[in-house]
This record gives C-alpha cells, sequence and structure tokens, in this order.
C-alpha cells in the first residue's frame, strides 16, 4: 500500500502590513494526527512542496485540549479548534492524497500566519463588565443559593473560552460592524443570571442596548452550530434580548 501523504496549503502572511500568499508543504500522514501535530511537522521540516526551505508556520497554541480557545483556525473553509481537529475527520482521503486548507481567522486583524488578534472580543468583555464585582477585601460570607437548574445552565455559558469561533461565522460581524458579538452576549446572560452579578445587570443591559448591541443580531444562528463548547448562545440572544425590551421600557418610563 503506498504511503499517504496530506497536501498542506497554508495561508501566510509575514506580518500585519503584508499581503497574504499560499504556501503548500508535504506532510507524511499518520494515524490519529491533528491540525496541530501537521503544523508541528511543518516546523521541524519547514521545505515547501517547491523544495525551498522556508520560515516555520506562526500559530498560536496552549492547552491543546480545547480549553483555552487559542488555536482557532479555519480548517478546509470552517473554523475549528486546531488541537481537537483530526486529520482522519476534516481531510477525506481521495487516493493516497488528504488535503487540508489552513487559514486565519478572517474576522480578526492577522498578527503573522495563523496568528490573529483577539483584542476585540476582551474589549467588549470589559464593556459588558463580564464580572462578579467583589475583591474579596471583606467575608461576606456565603453568597445566595442557587438552583441546580440554574447552576447547570450557568456552567454552559461558563466554557466559554473566547475562542473567536462565533465571532468568526457571524455574517453581522464585519470590518464596517461593531457588533458585540454573540460570546459577550452570552457572558451577559451568564453575569445576570448570578445571585451577585445582578446588581449591575441593568449597566450590562444598558451596554448591549447601543446599536452595536444586541439589535444588530441578524439571527442567523451560525455561531450556536460552530461554538466548540456547544453553548446555547440562540437561546442567550433571545433571552437578553427580551431583557434589554424590558430594560429600556422601564428606563423610558423612570422606573
Amino acid at each position: 500500500m503506498s504511503e499517504v501523504t496530506i497536501q498542506v496549503t497554508v495561508l501566510r502572511q509575514k506580518d500585519p502590513d503584508s499581503a497574504p500568499y499560499e504556501e503548500v508543504f508535504d506532510v507524511p500522514y499518520k494515524p490519529r494526527m491533528n491540525v496541530i501535530s501537521v503544523l508541528m511537522e511543518i516546523q521541524a521540516h519547514p521545505v515547501n512542496t517547491k523544495g525551498e526551505r522556508v520560515a516555520p508556520v506562526a500559530w498560536d497554541q496552549a492547552c491543546l485540549e480545547e480549553v483555552c480557545g487559542s488555536c482557532t483556525v479555519r480548517v478546509n473553509g470552517k473554523v475549528k479548534q486546531a488541537c481537537s481537529a483530526l486529520i482522519d475527520t476534516v481531510a477525506p482521503l481521495t487516493g493516497n492524497i488528504r488535503r487540508l486548507h489552513l487559514a486565519p481567522m478572517s474576522k480578526f486583524p492577522t498578527v503573522r500566519d495563523l496568528v490573529v488578534d483577539r483584542s476585540r472580543m476582551f474589549e467588549n468583555l470589559k464593556k459588558v463588565q463580564a464580572w462578579i464585582p467583589i475583591d474579596g477585601t471583606y467575608d461576606l460570607g456565603p453568597g445566595q443559593r442557587m438552583s441546580q437548574k440554574d447552576q447547570q445552565l450557568a456552567y454552559h455559558f461558563s466554557q466559554c473560552m473566547t475562542c473567536g469561533c462565533c465571532v468568526e461565522a457571524c455574517p453581522q460581524v464585519s470590518e464596517k460592524s461593531n457588533f458585540i458579538g454573540p460570546a459577550a452576549i452570552g457572558q451577559v446572560r451568564l453575569f445576570n443570571s448570578h445571585p451577585t452579578g445582578k446588581l449591575n445587570a441593568d449597566d450590562r443591559l444598558e451596554a448591549v442596548s447601543g446599536d452595536d448591541g444586541i439589535a444588530s443580531c441578524g439571527n442567523a444562528q451560525n455561531c450556536v452550530q460552530v461554538c466548540p463548547k456547544e453553548i446555547p448562545l440562540t437561546r442567550a440572544i433571545a433571552e437578553i434580548n427580551r431583557d434589554t425590551t424590558i430594560y429600556r421600557i422601564k428606563k423610558w418610563l423612570g422606573k
């Protein structure tokens, strides 16, 4: 049986101001490889299909177990975590070739090769105050109890790792739009349901009531389909949409 080769096309970019270009590498296939292991093979032998020794491909990674969200890339056109994207699944075998196209997320500025700047997501988390305002200076004792049902739902939203998949898939996010995005809205849902987080619920609803907030969602529902943690983002969007409507009516009535 002939050996199987992974033909890897990488959309590269030297720096933020350079033009992108494609470079092709051949990597010997091994069972149970994922995208990260393919990139590591290229890093160890950075020679393209023209026989030229080139700079190793740059990418982000940290936990390698789909927890940190740093290795998000587009794999054959679909946004995925490189650490959990198995070659057997994302690059079907045709003859003795598995074709793999890797590109950085398109909704974020490219830093180099597959590395992007996700600062816009972290700025949006600051905008919606995605935290519980307790500094630990005083012992306040045990907090208010949450029902098991509420805890289970909160756990889903707490799994968000700010990976950027939902932002990448959202058609409302573009260079011409400042839409806050599904991830930040999901965190508003998380912290507004927390017994202590409710103290700042109106501040968060005010933050998502502007032109770049919840009203900019087009209900495409792509976010919930690509989220690697299967977070119920469309539920969060629907509930926060309702809460902001009630908030604005009360604000208009002066209550």
